[in-house]
């Protein structure tokens, strides 16, 4: 296979909660997929609830927990990333899935909170 004649893949690369991604056309996966010799997961209907639940509640238990670790009020959170409080209960709940702008808003809100939380608490510790 010569590389050189192959086109560059469109794709979109992203971090989130420190864990880089690449976001793909599904055709352009399916491809890299049938390359490599190796079956892609089938695809999940977004009508099938049992994923979309999981998705929905691992999102919420990791924004609760971090959110919790930092000391911040949902109110606070929301008001920091930029967002309705009514939206974040939402997501907290499981009972919506936000947005990629929503979800990079909260990551880098609880981020900065985070970092914010340690130097306070480096401050501290210190002499």
């Amino acid at each position: 296979m010569n590389r050189e004649s192959e086109s560059p893949v469109d794709c979109r690369r992203v971090e989130l909660d420190g864990t880089s991604y690449v976001i793909l056309r599904e055709s352009a996966f399916d491809e890299l997929c049938r390359r490599a010799g190796v079956a892609a997961s089938p695809a999940e209907n977004a009508a099938d609830a049992p994923a979309d639940q999981l998705d929905r509640a691992s999102l919420a238990e990791k924004l609760i927990r971090r959110r919790r670790a930092a000391g911040l009020s949902q109110a606070e959170l929301a008001r920091r990333a930029g967002i309705r409080p009514e939206t974040l209960n939402r997501i907290e709940r499981g009972r919506t899935n936000p947005d990629f702008a929503t979800v990079r808003k909260l990551v880098l809100a609880m981020d900065a909170a985070e970092q914010a939380a340690a130097q306070s608490q480096f401050e501290k510790e210190s002499p």
